[in-house]
């Protein structure tokens, strides 16, 4: 004759046979205050009111965790990580385009050892600062339209490529800002429009 089963605490479900996620309640978020209390101690300095988010109570942020993620969320950190990030891109597409180039710009003569370094060099370093200071302006007009609106849509991502796009162009004229407004507005909403879908 078998021995009945022990009961483990987990119900069954009825139809599949699987065990069942008990619900919390409000006695089980005391039970885990109390845990907190006997491991980390009355001193921590954490509040005690516990936000529903999610499956698991999770405690409120405090001061300094908050602080710190405005700081990473704040449009000059922004900017200036885009900034970070797009001179390395730039550095290592420069480093890719020189040694792909056959020709060299410093001279006419045959490349030696040296002048290909040295073109490298040159092209990486040229290649990071476009690309930083087009990751600065960029991220930067979208943090702020961001800001501005309240919220993050498609649309910003066309309007900060559209205003930095003709901020570079205007270099070359007015003709050549319309063209690089337009253009990097296209450009601009094809990749946010690919990341987000």
């Amino acid at each position: 004759m078998a021995a009945p089963m022990e009961s483990t605490g987990a119900e069954m479900h009825a139809s599949t046979g699987e065990p069942t996620i008990p619900k919390l309640e409000m006695k089980d978020v005391q039970n885990f205050n109390l845990i907190l209390d006997s491991v980390i101690g009355e001193k921590k300095h954490r509040s005690r009111f516990m936000m529903p988010l999610g499956t698991f109570p999770q405690m409120a942020k405090s001061k300094e965790e908050i602080m710190i993620s405005r700081a990473f969320e704040s449009c000059t950190f922004k900017s200036v990580a885009s900034c970070v990030v797009g001179f390395g891109v730039g550095a290592a597409f420069g480093l890719f385009t020189a040694g792909v180039d056959p020709m060299s710009t410093i001279s006419t003569e045959t490349p030696t050892t040296r002048m290909v370094l040295k073109e490298m060099k040159l092209r990486s370093i040229s290649y990071g600062k476009n690309f930083a200071v087009v990751g600065c302006m960029f991220a930067g007009t979208e943090c702020l339209l961001e800001s501005y609106q309240g919220k993050s849509e498609l649309i910003n991502g066309t309007l900060s490529g559209g205003i930095v796009g003709g901020v570079l162009g205007l270099r070359a004229g007015l003709k050549a800002g319309l063209l690089g407004a337009a253009g990097f507005a296209v450009f601009s909403t094809a990749i946010d429009y690919y990341f987000r879908h």
